[in-house]
């Protein structure tokens, strides 16, 4: 398990591919691609590089959200360049991790 990553791909709740928000496409093509998981999490608050603070309004969505995805280095290296068409993604960034229990193995292809 020398070569188990953790791809995390940074974005908003508020960004949209087409009619679909980016975080699904992303899991969506994750999934298809499949690799060995993704969680999506949401973040109270967030910014970057533009300062624009994304927190939670009253009437619409607007938090940062970190998509993170797990797999052998070479499948996020292959999964992260199919995700340039779409606009809206920030920061991608790609550590080592260490994986101490649990399964670990790709998607059932069916």
């Amino acid at each position: 398990m020398q070569n188990t990553r953790l791809l995390r791909i940074y974005t908003d709740e508020a960004a949209y591919f087409g009619d679909r928000k980016v975080l699904e496409v992303v899991a969506s093509r994750a999934r298809d691609a499949r690799l060995a998981g993704a969680t999506i999490l949401e973040a109270l608050i967030g910014f970057g590089r533009s300062a624009h603070q994304h927190r939670r309004h009253v009437l619409e969505s607007d938090r940062s959200v970190v998509i993170e995805i797990i797999d052998e280095e070479g499948a996020l290296r292959r999964f992260a360049q199919t995700l340039d068409d779409i606009p809206g993604l920030g920061l991608i960034t790609l550590e080592a991790v260490e994986v101490l229990g649990g399964a670990f193995m790709r998607a059932d292809p069916a």
